[in-house]
């Protein structure tokens, strides 16, 4: 086998192994939730998604206490009741 051969085979070799890695990587991705849901009690301070529950704010990323119970993100439906302190505040439908 000459060089020129060789650097084919090289090529040929990393361009499979990509294609490889391409189509492994597209099957790990899962497919979007088909429903939200907002869930309080597991938000970090200033991570909110939008309003507090009790109507104190009405804006995005003012959470002044970690894990409080009227302050919500969004996550996939089904989610939240498995993450500790999680509780559904209510179910929105994806868009």
């Amino acid at each position: 086998m000459n060089t020129s051969d060789r650097t084919r085979a090289a090529v040929a070799g990393m361009l499979a192994a990509g294609a490889m890695l391409a189509a492994n990587n597209a099957a790990a991705v899962p497919d979007a939730p088909k429903a939200w849901e907002k869930c309080a009690g597991i938000v970090k301070v200033g991570k909110n998604d939008c309003g507090s529950l009790d109507g104190k704010h009405a804006c995005a990323n003012q959470a002044t206490l970690a894990n409080s119970d009227q302050e919500w993100v969004y996550v996939p439906a089904g989610t939240c009741e498995k993450i500790t302190g999680g509780v559904v505040a209510k179910v929105k439908p994806a868009k």
